[in-house]
């Protein structure tokens, strides 16, 4: 089904917690009630029970689209039915699970990316997240609890949102929610409560939940402001543009490798850039040939890491020179970049592509810039 594209986009509004339980689910349909006592058009579009009695009852007098059924290796899987939702074109959509991978088969591989479908038709969409999802934060998350979430949402897509709202529960609350079996059922909770639902685990979430919902408050206020000043002229001739108070804005490069820790590098720079308002930029430099004499596994991993970037709205460059640090640094200074991110590299990948040296010489070349050599934290085995 080929969706038309609507004149006004829907608008999208993220129930933001820490962890399953704060009651997310429960808050998105008391508004899905609220607006329809308002006479509004809206519908379930999925939702999951989790078992969760109270929030189950909420769903009395909603309609609800059903779910999309896919065959994937014998098993029927259920999946939300983005094209009977567009046929039904509601007003307002509620979207659980907005980070849900889809099964194999389906039209699109994340459940953002129907939500965009049904914003891109003017569908107004509601749903719920973990903070823990948004992918620059992956690694911060996983140095905290040692957790490693698989799956996640690029920045700019939760930073497009027209409203983000922290559903809050204190820690202590939410352990005494899974001890009476609120959340999962017995068993269930008593694994949770060994695992990711330690205490220490919840506060820590909590906190970076706040401090996420701050810059989320922050960047729309700054959207704001920045609607209400005169437009600036263009620049021209390769100059920054510049920032609201005049100097020029921050501009950040990331010089991407095959080195696995290169996607850490890169959140790093996303949510620097997001911090800063900054242009970002990634670049890969090939030597004369290199690209032939690389491995598979090396040229995999660069085109991956490239990839990678350009997902989460990064402007990506390869580039070409026989002095990977004299190419890095010009490209950095046509582009009038003001930030260097580099890796340390790995001892046992410091041949060749990786020579220890490059960010050494980054640094004597690019003494007008902030050169950040950055070296992956490891959590004990």
């Amino acid at each position: 089904m080929t969706e038309p594209i609507s004149a006004h986009r829907g608008r999208l509004k993220v129930y933001l917690g820490y962890a399953a339980g704060v009651g997310k689910t429960y808050q998105m349909l008391l508004e899905i009630h609220a607006l329809k006592r308002d006479s509004v058009d809206v519908v379930i579009g999925y939702f999951e029970p989790h078992g969760r009695k109270a929030t189950i009852a909420l769903l009395d007098d909603l309609e609800l689209i059903p779910r999309r059924k896919i065959a994937y290796r014998g098993t029927q899987f259920e999946e939300m039915d983005t094209e009977a939702i567009l046929r039904r074109h509601p007003h307002t959509c509620a979207v659980d699970e907005f980070p849900h991978s889809n099964v194999p088969g389906a039209e699109r591989a994340k459940r953002w990316e129907d939500v965009e479908v049904l914003l891109n038709t003017g569908i107004n969409v509601i749903t719920t997240m973990n903070v823990q999802h948004i992918e620059s934060l992956n690694d911060h998350v996983r140095r905290l609890t040692g957790v490693r979430v698989r799956e996640t949402i690029p920045d700019w897509v939760v930073k497009q949102a027209d409203e983000v709202v922290m559903i809050d529960l204190p820690p202590q609350a939410l352990l005494n929610r899974l001890r009476r079996g609120v959340v999962y059922d017995t068993e269930t909770a008593k694994q949770a409560m060994e695992n990711f639902f330690k205490e220490s685990t919840l506060v820590v979430l909590r906190e970076l939940t706040l401090r996420q919902t701050a810059h989320e408050v922050e960047i729309r206020q700054a959207l704001l402001d920045d609607d209400m000043l005169p437009r600036p002229e263009a620049a021209t001739g390769g100059q920054s543009a510049p920032g609201r108070d005049g100097h020029p804005r921050d501009r950040i490069l990331i010089f991407v490798t095959p080195d696995p820790s290169t996607a850490m590098l890169i959140r790093r720079g996303r949510r620097l850039a997001d911090y800063l308002k900054a242009d970002c930029f990634a670049v890969a430099i090939l030597r004369e040939g290199d690209h032939k004499g690389m491995s598979p596994a090396q040229r995999e991993a660069l085109e991956k890491h490239l990839s990678f970037a350009h997902d989460l709205h990064i402007e990506t460059h390869t580039m070409r020179g026989d002095n990977v640090a004299q190419t890095l640094a010009d490209f950095a200074r046509s582009r009038q970049v003001t930030q260097i991110l580099l890796l340390r590299p790995q001892r046992r990948l410091a041949q060749r592509f990786l020579e220890r040296d490059i960010p050494q010489q980054v640094v004597r070349l690019a003494r007008d810039m902030q050169v950040t050599i950055v070296a992956e934290r490891r959590r004990p085995s």
